[in-house]
């Protein structure tokens, strides 16, 4: 590592990545696997908190993707890496299976067409079934199916704890996680891009952009008019787990020249979840629902399954999707410039993250950064399980009798644990605000909305952040390898 220019003591990365989402995460880590050196900047205060901490959580085999598109491969591989690097680490995963359900004439003359379309992105899994065998599945359903066709693969996934373990995976691989580190501005000198930021500046010799809603306003630092990103609102309901036994499979709508429509979808969390809305706007940070959002979702959630809106809502959200004016992910490179771009990542990102990184590696490699694999790399981090699938650390008698802290329930509704509080605020990446706690641990994230754990988890948090905010250090120091 060399010195940076001028006067300024920090390094000069080989590589920055920039955006702190799943795909952001994913790249920084599958680059930390060879022996180069490695900043991911985020411009919020925590790992994950912007359009990767809110969508539908939903595993993709990638069959109803546009054949052919790098969309559609990127899918495709990210699903097998995704599924297998949940194994090894723990994220939540539950291979529900999903039923794309036919309501009128429309959708049920596209059933074979999506049939087919599967079958051309690889995937034959797919069956065409009757009205019957749709109510057989899914029995609580409303009247009026004529169809479905059946996804046996789609999968349900904790979208919070990928985000975190690909983070804390490139963090513990050597890569260097800054906060708070909002670019404003940029400025090549000698072969070396300075990010201007919030938090300081910050040198590397490659610059990946991978920033989400803002891909677009930091291409336009670096002199490229490519696109626009128009942020794209969806509302969701959350109902309360005791609406579980209505739904054990994804419901997918099926896409038809009006939109793609609201799924209804089990949560790994026990939770099941009614949406999304699709509207564009032009405010970038308006995650608020809306009393339209909700009247449309009522609407919907009457027709596709009207039991479930006898019962009750836990929470509702909204997250902001980045659609682009292209018709497929937005990955280029500019070896001139040592900068690559990776706009127009939909919500398959999720899936398609891990994928996205080896693509984004190899167009690197192409363009003459060399890599050289490492031999030392550590072991993957064991998450800590917040899905209802697996055994949490109340149930876990052994672990309870080495630990009283993890039989101390904090949080009733969600059965969280001082021990997994206490966990969550000296992790690698830890927790620096509730709603950080909340993506880590489910704490507050129940029935009373922390209106009965509030106080108690804030004084747990407090106990557990050490004098001069550690918390805040750890995530900005520099790691060495």
């Amino acid at each position: 590592m060399s010195n940076t220019p001028g006067h300024d003591p920090a390094p000069v990365h080989d590589v920055v990545v920039i955006g702190g989402g799943i795909v952001g995460a994913a790249i920084a880590r599958e680059l930390a696997g060879n022996a180069v050196s490695v900043a991911l900047v985020e411009a919020r205060g925590d790992i994950g908190d912007g359009t990767s901490k809110a969508n539908t959580a939903i595993l993709h085999t990638g069959f109803d993707a546009k054949p052919g598109t790098l969309e559609s491969r990127m899918v495709a591989r990210g699903y097998d890496l995704l599924s297998r690097y949940a194994a090894e680490t723990g994220i939540p995963v539950e291979h529900t299976g999903a039923i794309l359900v036919a309501w009128n004439e429309e959708e049920f003359q596209a059933l074979p067409g999506l049939k087919d379309k599967a079958e051309r992105n690889g995937y034959h899994q797919c069956a065409l079934i009757g009205p019957e065998e749709v109510y057989r599945l899914v029995p609580a359903l409303g009247e009026g199916v004529m169809g479905g066709l059946t996804v046996p693969d789609e999968s349900i996934i904790c979208t919070w704890t990928t985000n975190l373990a690909l983070a804390t995976d490139a963090r513990q691989r050597g890569v260097t996680v800054l906060l708070d580190h909002p670019v404003t501005r940029v400025t090549t000198d000698s072969g070396v891009t300075t990010l201007h930021t919030g938090g300081g500046p910050v040198h590397g010799r490659w610059i990946v952009n991978a920033a989400g809603l803002g891909a677009d306003r930091l291409d336009a630092l670096f002199g490229h008019e490519r696109f626009t990103v128009t942020p794209r609102r969806g509302e969701l309901f959350v109902f309360d787990k005791l609406t579980r036994p209505l739904v054990d499979k994804i419901v997918l709508p099926v896409p038809t020249s009006r939109g793609k429509g609201v799924l209804v979808s089990p949560t790994v969390y026990g939770n099941v979840m009614l949406g999304p809305t699709s509207e564009d706007l032009t405010d970038r940070t308006a995650t608020g629902t809306s009393e339209d959002g909700f009247a449309f979702l009522l609407t919907k959630g009457a027709r596709l399954m009207p039991q479930l809106l006898d019962e009750e809502v836990t929470a509702t959200y909204a997250g902001l999707r980045a659609a682009i004016d292209h018709p497929d992910y937005l990955i280029e490179a500019d070896t001139d410039q040592r900068y690559l771009l990776v706009g127009g990542i939909r919500s398959t990102g999720l899936t398609a993250g891990m994928a996205i990184a080896e693509h984004v590696r190899d167009l690197l490699a192409d363009a003459g950064l060399a890599l050289e694999p490492r031999e030392d790399l550590p072991a993957p981090p064991r998450m800590p399980n917040i899905g209802e699938a697996g055994v949490r650390p109340y149930q876990d008698a052994d672990r309870i009798a080495a630990d009283p802290a993890y039989g101390e329930i904090v949080c009733f509704c969600e059965r969280v644990t001082a021990g997994e509080i206490r966990d969550a605020c000296h992790a690698p990446l830890p927790a620096r605000t509730t709603e950080g706690l909340r993506r880590r641990t489910r704490a507050m994230n129940g029935r009373c909305q922390g209106f009965f754990c509030g106080s108690a988890v804030q004084q747990l948090m407090n106990d557990h952040s050490a004098p001069g905010d550690d918390c805040a250090r750890t995530c900005h120091e520099v790691n060495p390898r």
